[in-house]
């Protein structure tokens, strides 16, 4: 049986033995629905770190934040035909304030709303990513926000410039649960503005990425995430929401020889005289920032000869590629697996606060369920190969990360065929598998680690001659 094949059967009878309890079954009726709503990712953070940047770059438009007298409240965006807003409030029905789309933005008036009123406000929106996931922006970190992440996402995204004591025990409370504990699988660190390292040098960004991979090795984070990726969320929102009038004066200042001298600091370059306006100017600067300007013109005069071009650019040079490629095989390819974590998470939460003898059962079946749950070791593999924390022979870091479903997890995908294979074709093709990973995971020319990804790799295996 599958991981969410056990939680869901675990879920309904646990619904059954608390039928007589309305706060218990609403719980739980509330998280099997959850089995088939698109995953929820929560974007956190402190102040400053860019957490609205990074939810306009991967939805692709601008609509965060959003702001309401008094502050931020959480925010949830969700696919849908036409932007729409939602505004739910503790006491009281829930209001539609106006919304409209002006280009790339958006635009929402919550004038009438001061934010203690609110308990949250969802976004409908069409975007393609939202599709597959709804995303949360969170208000700044406290204590009472890591409890509604840890109650309401199944995975996170936490944005630090750079990484300090206070996100390190910000990770740890979100994991810390005995469920979560044994199942860290969740969780994203993204080096936030990047384009701001080291001053902001033309250089940044392949230094942040470089600090991203030594925090991989860190013994303080690594276990309490999948991946860290260095982001400058400014320029890729920029560039997937470039336009024709800001590329051209963007045109015009590379070709300036002026330019290059008013880039020296923000202040030279939003006051100094140059053929393009200084109001232009300072828009620019508040759109990309200074290092962003240094890196958009010098594009240009590499050769990005339309908006098109520089976006893409600019969308490469910004980690966005690689934090929606990380989002997509750790997160959105094992939608059923995070969505079973959280499930075992608001099954224990039941079982602790409203023990009964009769669920002494249950709390057994979780435990076995976690314990045998091979769908989380396989995660964790493949992020530790994607990550680079774990590492294999090149012509076996690909078949590892094919055989354990990070390609796809149906069976043709984890066995490398591009058409429907026979059944004879599939069980040779699984034996010859099981044959070099048992001689891969005794191999002396492995360390341990290695022979212990290897053992992962096998059991994938084994499950595959086994049906769900």
């Amino acid at each position: 049986m599958t991981l969410d094949s056990a939680v869901w059967s675990l879920l309904h009878e646990a619904l059954r033995l608390y039928q007589d309890s309305p706060r218990a079954s609403n719980w739980l009726r509330h998280h099997i629905s959850r089995f088939d709503s698109p995953l929820r990712i929560a974007v956190a953070g402190r102040p400053g770190v860019g957490k609205s940047t990074v939810v306009n770059a991967v939805i692709g438009d601008e609509v965060a934040p959003i702001v309401v007298d008094g502050g931020q409240v959480f925010t949830w965006y969700q696919d849908g035909p036409q932007p729409h807003a939602t505004v739910y409030m503790p006491n009281g029905p829930a209001g539609d304030p106006p919304v409209a789309r002006v280009g790339h933005r958006m635009d929402i008036d919550l004038s009438s709303y001061a934010s203690s009123q609110i308990s949250r406000i969802v976004v409908d929106w069409p975007a393609r990513v939202l599709r597959d996931t709804t995303l949360i922006d969170t208000p700044p970190i406290a204590g009472e926000i890591s409890e509604q992440i840890a109650a309401e996402a199944d995975a996170l995204l936490y944005l630090t410039p750079q990484v300090h004591v206070m996100d390190v025990r910000f990770l740890q409370s979100i994991q810390d649960h005995p469920v979560a504990r044994a199942a860290p699988v969740n969780a994203l660190l993204v080096l936030s503005r990047a384009d701001e390292t080291g001053g902001g040098r033309i250089d940044a960004l392949p230094t942040a990425k470089q600090i991203a991979r030594r925090h991989r090795q860190d013994a303080r984070v690594r276990g309490l995430c999948q991946n860290v990726v260095a982001v400058s969320g400014l320029l890729g929102q920029v560039g997937r929401t470039l336009t024709d009038s800001e590329y051209q004066d963007l045109t015009a200042l590379a070709v300036a020889p002026e330019t290059q001298e008013l880039l020296l600091s923000a202040d030279r370059f939003t006051r100094s005289p140059h053929s393009v306006s200084a109001g232009v100017r300072r828009e620019l600067a508040d759109r990309l920032g200074l290092s962003g300007i240094r890196l958009a013109t010098a594009l240009i005069r590499q050769g990005a000869g339309t908006p098109a071009e520089l976006g893409k650019e600019l969308v490469q040079r910004s980690g966005l590629n690689e934090l929606r490629d990380s989002i997509r095989r750790l997160f959105v390819d094992r939608r059923e697996v995070l969505k079973a974590r959280s499930a075992l998470l608001g099954l224990d939460v039941v079982l602790r606060m409203e023990p009964r003898p009769g669920a002494g059962q249950l709390v057994t079946d979780v435990e076995r369920v976690l314990a045998g749950a091979h769908e989380f070791h396989e995660l964790r593999l493949l992020a530790g190969l994607l990550s680079g924390r774990t590492r294999l022979p090149d012509e076996l870091d690909g078949e590892a990360q094919r055989l354990i479903g990070g390609y796809g997890t149906d069976l043709e995908a984890r066995l490398g065929f591009d058409r429907t294979p026979t059944e004879p074709e599939i069980r040779t093709a699984i034996y010859d598998a099981l044959g070099r990973w048992r001689e891969q995971s005794e191999s002396p020319l492995l360390g341990s680690a290695e022979r212990d990804a290897a053992r992962v790799v096998i059991r994938s295996c084994e499950a595959m001659l086994t049906p769900s």
